[in-house]
């Protein structure tokens, strides 16, 4: 059943399109969206790795709520971030831990020595540049990351876009990942894929996740796709949620040496 309540559309829109959509932690959600969550555990096998590390990197942080999540971190630990008010989010959660939390711009060389870092990770980069995360790994350092797959959640993207080519669709192929990692100089040591069923109970819901997963349906405002979601409005009012599928790749590499 939806969970909307019985509030109308422009209430559950109107609402959605006021909260607050800083940081990385989606537990708005909560009741009225779900996602089931890849095999692998990315958050513990990551804090495994962070408890062996003597020196570490995250890239593109967010809010720092799952790095800060990492029961033991060395030291020291630092973190990239481009948007200022999650440079700021994650500032005040991270530094009492001592981690360094620096902003930086995406597409622009990272801001640290060569080799200063024996683990470098990110959970879900917009794009990972590969030629700098090998440049500040030392010999023998891991890159962990978990990323976004290709064609997730297209469903819904989709419903506000229309159908999309193939080299959309395709342009999150872990494949191509694997091949960019080893152009860099990296061994891939590990590469899995999953699928997993994502499902939204209102309107609500959809606002909020296109507002922050802001490449999903790229300038997403509610006044530009009122039909689009008045119409899918109706729709999870009548089949009780709108069912997209997500797909997710854990990848791992190791600089030589």
């Amino acid at each position: 059943m939806s969970t909307g309540h019985g509030r109308t559309f422009d209430e559950l829109v109107a609402e959605a399109d006021t909260v607050s959509v800083d940081g990385w932690d989606f537990s708005w959600l909560d009741g009225r969206a779900t996602e089931q969550r890849p095999f692998w555990g990315y958050a513990r096998s990551m804090g495994e790795r962070m408890g062996r590390a003597t020196a570490a990197l995250d890239l593109q942080t967010g809010g720092g709520e799952v790095l800060a999540s990492v029961p033991v971190l060395p030291r020291p630990t630092a973190a990239t971030e481009a948007w200022p008010p999650n440079v700021a989010r994650a500032t005040a959660l991270l530094r009492p831990r001592g981690v360094v939390v620096v902003a930086h711009e995406e597409g622009q060389p990272l801001p640290f020595a060569d080799g200063a870092f024996d683990l470098v990770v990110s959970r879900h980069p917009v794009k990972a540049d590969w030629e700098e995360i090998a440049r500040v790994l030392r010999p023998g350092g891991t890159y962990f990351s978990q990323e976004v797959g290709p064609a997730s959640v297209f469903e819904l993207v989709e419903h506000f876009l229309g159908p999309q080519p193939a080299k959309v669709r395709d342009g999150r192929d872990p494949e191509r990942a694997r091949a960019a990692a080893q152009s860099a100089g990296l061994e891939v040591v590990d590469l899995r894929t999953e699928s997993l069923r994502t499902e939204f109970h209102d309107i609500g819901a959809v606002v909020y996740f296109l507002r922050k997963v802001v490449w999903m349906v790229p300038g997403f405002t509610v006044e530009q796709y009122r039909p689009r979601l008045s119409a899918l409005h109706e729709r999870i009012e009548k089949e009780g949620a709108f069912v997209a599928t997500t797909t997710r790749f854990l990848i791992e590499a190791v600089k030589p040496g």
